[in-house]
């Protein structure tokens, strides 16, 4: 046995769970969990199955008399009660045992962070707190009672009573014990409230260290907002008294929705103008709206077990996605989103790890907590609306919220409340669902007799386990423009079923230009002949802003690719950006995003699709070539662009001064190419906001001028944790590739890198996995030392260890000499003493 667990073999659970009342006596070493779990047999004779691990067993009872050891079986895994020792009717298990949260490094179950208890129980901590049931169909209203010298105790749901060193909590609401939480601590709380639609006052806290109680105010605002939007968008409203956020130190998520008391990695709580940029700052907003959603998509309405997963994440996804393009510039959002998916989602898809949104098998579910889950199953919900239209879409979702409510569902409920509430067949589109892979669309177009055809053929290339894939139902969003630049033909959204299929338009009385998968209305690669000269008239005169972008990307990234083979940057893509420049009209976020070039990872992405293996040295020193030749080009307008852009007065994370912002910063990185990083030097000296501070010392490590710059940022900052995670970072992402693995080795023996904190962990070497040409070094030192760090992690957190050893995940796409570089270190953790499941499994799938 190989310990994969199978979609196939799901079974209901057959005990009911209808009440647990757990009561905590917290002890750093020993702290002791009596649970009461009261439940009623579905099925007369069954086992009485439970899962716990690393649980040291104190006593068990049903209906108050204890169980002999030959009542039960004890395994690494969990407790079975044997059926002779179980009532037929109605019966409460008691049972207590004793934890270490002190020496849980895994981060999983309870643990401490800094003398702070605290738990994380998604997918499966709670078996390391208590013996349960732990799957997500399993779901029961929690009481909790909880002991300690601590002032402040915290668990789900609404307090309904406390005195010195106790305090108890009662969540009425239904939930898995994946959603359970505690945290005790030395805390104070930043305060607020929330009237609701129907006039419930909510009062709000967000529990943090003394001294960061100042970063606060943006994270309360965020959740006010959030509230009130998703009364609004969907109807829905909070269901408790109380809502408390708590940030946390060290966790291996971003945060966790666990209901009524939501647990936060700081990163994404703490925010000032000084310690946080204008990035953090929307990041935070997304993950403060995303963990709040899952009150309803998520809690209220949960999955019916772990294969489910896309359920509650895609459309908790899609719903924070929504809320940001409201809250801020829509069509910029849709940008950041496509550049993100195609980023982690398109790479895991063309790899060893790809995988559909629903995997139909895992061995270890931690592994599954990926860009295909989350992002993908965003795009998927996204073109549900799109097929359905914004209206269809509101009835789809509150026949979900009224049909579901308090179920753990599946896939196939999800996508029968569209059926049913539009009337349409969506049996081919659940493909999206249960196929891995992304779609290529080839297009081909004529034109004759006043008619337009376009000729759409799509193909999904084989992934593992996966090798011939069926169409997919595809909206395919068109627009057509004249060779004027006017719209002739507005946004129509066409239906592709077919693996081949033509669309005609008529009454066109010239040959127009096609604006093919507008706003990214389906996540595929569209593959279409076209000539610089018409991305360039597409990026002057489409209608759509993400066409227009997509122009702009696609002429930058052949650009780039053709640089690689020697050729010199194309005239048409220098021109585009010189009328960019003098376009005052443009929002300068959108402005930013189109100065910004492709990543080199992307360019390897995109070299590998063509056929040609790519070279990450020749990658990096393209896109240097291309930035100084644009720097050089464009000097006296992007100067005045860096001085315009400039904002005046006090900082404010706004939509409106970020964009300033982030074009004025755009334009910094070109003119640093060639101004000898003067301007960087300038605003480091200046900067009195974290947004242009660490963009400046950026430019400086680039042009490697920054290490006065990096002791002055380092003296300022060694007692903040997580702007120290920043001076790590941009280190190890932007170091000269040539020395990269040696400058990361030497900060990882810096005596501030505390590596068995996630953030600065991935501080260190998730940045360095994205240094791609440092990374990605000729002679191997790179995948040594990152596959060095994985094997002396995974004992401590296995889960962390596994999830960055996606870096790995684009090996096949190099040079035989670096593909066995690679797969030496795979190997060689593959073989290290006691790997834990989650990193067995991760190599195992990289190595195919």
């Amino acid at each position: 046995m190989d310990g994969t667990t199978y979609l196939a073999d799901y079974t209901p659970y057959p005990f009911n769970i209808d009440k647990v009342s757990l009561r905590f006596r917290l002890a750093p070493h020993a702290t002791r969990v009596q649970a009461h779990i009261a439940m009623t047999p579905l099925s007369p004779g069954a086992a009485l199955r439970l899962d716990g691990e690393q649980l040291r067993l104190i006593s068990a009872a049903i209906d108050g008399v204890a169980l002999t050891p030959s009542d039960y079986l004890i395994t690494p895994s969990g407790m079975t009660i044997h059926p002779a020792a179980l009532p037929e009717a109605p019966f409460t298990l008691e049972t207590e045992v004793e934890i270490a949260p002190e020496g849980n490094t895994a981060l999983e179950g309870l643990y401490m962070s800094n003398g702070m208890y605290c738990t994380q129980c998604e997918a499966e901590g709670f078996r390391k707190i208590t013996y349960y049931p732990d799957r997500p169909d399993v779901m029961a209203p929690f009481s909790v009672r909880i002991e300690g010298d601590l002032p402040v105790l915290l668990s789900n749901g609404n307090p309904v009573a406390s005195g010195p060193g106790w305090a108890e909590w009662d969540d009425p609401w239904p939930k898995p014990a994946y959603l359970f939480a505690l945290v005790a601590g030395d805390l104070v709380a930043h305060s607020g409230s929330f009237t609701t639609a129907s006039g419930r006052e909510v009062a709000l806290n967000i529990f943090v260290r003394p001294g960061d109680e100042d970063r606060c105010a943006f994270a309360l605002g965020a959740l006010q907002r959030s509230m009130k939007w998703d009364e609004e968008a969907y109807g829905r409203e909070y269901d408790l008294d109380i809502f408390n956020i708590v940030a946390v130190d060290d966790f291996n998520m971003g945060a966790m929705e666990n209901k009524g008391l939501n647990i936060f990695n700081s990163k994404l709580v703490l925010a000032s103008p000084e310690t946080a940029t204008d990035t953090d700052y929307e990041r935070i907003e997304a993950v403060i709206a995303h963990e709040y959603f899952h009150n309803w998509t998520g809690n209220r309405i949960t999955c019916r077990d772990w294969f489910q997963l896309c359920l509650k994440e895609g459309l908790t996804v899609f719903r924070d996605q929504s809320f940001i393009a409201d809250m801020r510039l829509g069509p910029v959002k849709r940008i950041e989103d496509v550049i993100a998916l195609r980023a982690r989602q398109f790479r895991e898809d063309q790899g060893p790890l790809a995988h559909p949104p629903r995997p139909d098998h895992y061995r270890e579910i931690n592994n599954f907590y990926t860009a295909t889950v989350y992002e993908k199953g965003a795009e998927v919900v996204g073109m549900l609306r799109t097929l359905v239209g914004d209206e269809g879409y509101r009835k789809a979702l509150d026949l979900y919220f009224e049909r579901h409510d308090g179920q753990a569902c599946t896939i196939e409920d999800w996508i029968k409340v569209f059926e049913d509430s539009s009337g349409r067949d969506l049996g081919q589109f659940k493909r999206w669902y249960t196929d891995a892979g992304t779609p290529r669309l080839r297009v081909t177009d004529d034109y004759a007799d006043d008619t337009y055809t376009l000729t759409f053929e799509q193909h999904t290339p084989p992934t593992p386990g996966q090798p011939h894939k069926a169409p997919r139902h595809m909206p395919i969003a068109v627009g057509l423009l004249s060779p004027n630049g006017n719209e002739v033909v507005p946004t129509t959204v066409l239906e592709m079923t077919e693996a081949r299929q033509s669309f005609t338009f008529t009454g066109l009385s010239t040959r127009p230009v096609p604006s093919i998968l507008r706003n990214f209305s389906a996540p595929a690669v569209l593959e279409r002949a076209t000539s610089a000269a018409e991305q360039a008239f597409l990026l002057a005169h489409d209608t759509d802003p993400f066409n227009r972008w997509e122009a702009a990307r696609s002429l930058a990234r052949q650009t780039l690719m053709d640089m690689t083979k020697g050729a010199p940057p194309a005239a048409e893509y220098l021109d585009a950006i010189g009328r960019l420049l003098a376009d005052d009209t443009a929002d300068p976020a959108f402005r930013a995003l189109i100065l910004r070039l492709p990543g080199e990872d992307e360019i390897a992405q995109a070299l590998h699709a063509s056929g040609t293996t790519p070279d990450p040295e020749a990658i990096h020193a393209a896109r240097g070539a291309l930035m100084t030749t644009l720097a050089q080009r464009h000097e006296v307008a992007l100067s005045a662009t860096y001085e315009s852009m400039a904002v005046p007065g006090a900082y404010t994370p706004d939509a409106a001064p970020a964009g300033c912002r982030s074009l004025r910063l755009a334009a910094l990185a070109l003119l640093s190419q060639i101004d000898g990083a003067r301007r960087a030097e300038a605003l480091f000296a200046s900067a009195d906001n974290m947004t242009e501070s660490l963009s400046a010392l950026s430019n400086l490590i680039t042009a490697g001028k920054a290490e006065g710059a990096l002791a002055q940022f380092r003296s300022r900052w060694k007692d903040v944790r997580l702007v120290m995670d920043k001076w790590f970072l941009v280190q190890a992402s932007l170091c000269p590739p040539k020395t990269a693995a040696e400058r990361v080795t030497t900060l990882a023996a810096d005596p501030a890198f505390e590596w068995k904190n996630p953030n600065r962990f991935r501080s260190l070497l998730g940045a360095f996995s994205a240094n791609h040409a440092g990374f990605h070094r000729a002679d191997g030192a790179g995948y040594r030392f990152y596959a060095d760090w994985l094997i002396r992690l995974d004992p401590l957190n296995p889960q962390t260890a596994a999830r960055m050893s996606t870096a790995f995940e684009t090996w096949p796409r190099y040079d035989k000499t670096r593909q066995a570089l690679v797969r030496t270190e795979l190997e060689r953790i593959a073989s290290s003493d006691g790997l834990s499941r989650d990193l067995s499994e991760m190599t195992a799938r990289l190595l195919g």
